[in-house]
């Protein structure tokens, strides 16, 4: 299931119906991103992300999709915030079931790894001095490209 969308929403809450009634999961991994309250060494009062409506749903179904096609899950979730966001606000929860560990891990840690730096956000910093558009940094590009092998790391 994937999810965008402006209102908050309770991550555990999330994870806990997602995996509902999957008697068939021995595991469930997930990942919450959170807004910090600080960056690059200033205060950060807010996140603010911009999206264009249809066209990122579909970005991370395909992003969703390989990750299905490369491991052996049972489900994914990923549910993604837009809008503005104050520190301590979830952004972001991707959660994957398997039966087994290694597949759920490995496949929220590819997830994570792809919508960094794949999925059609713009994101801007609010500071009290200004704000700041913000990009995905090198070792968030780094962490994509080990991927790119087609090896499960």
């Amino acid at each position: 299931m994937i999810r965008v969308q402006s209102e908050p929403f309770d991550p555990h809450a999330e994870t806990s119906a997602f995996q509902a009634g999957r008697a068939e999961a021995g595991a469930l991994a997930s990942f919450v991103g959170s807004v910090r309250d600080s960056a690059h060494g200033g205060e950060v009062s807010a996140l603010e992300l911009e999206h264009y409506p249809g066209f990122t749903e579909s970005q991370i179904a395909d992003i969703d999709a390989a990750a299905r096609a490369r491991f052996d899950v049972i489900d994914t979730l990923v549910i993604h915030r837009y809008g503005r966001m104050a520190p301590g606000e979830a952004i972001v929860l991707v959660a994957a079931i398997s039966k087994h560990r290694r597949e759920a891990l490995q496949a929220v840690d590819y997830l994570m790894d792809r919508l960094k730096t794949e999925a059609p956000f713009w994101k801007k910093e609010v500071r009290p001095d200004g704000a700041e558009w913000i990009e995905p940094r090198g070792d968030d590009r780094e962490a994509r490209a080990r991927w790119d092998d087609g090896v499960k790391t």
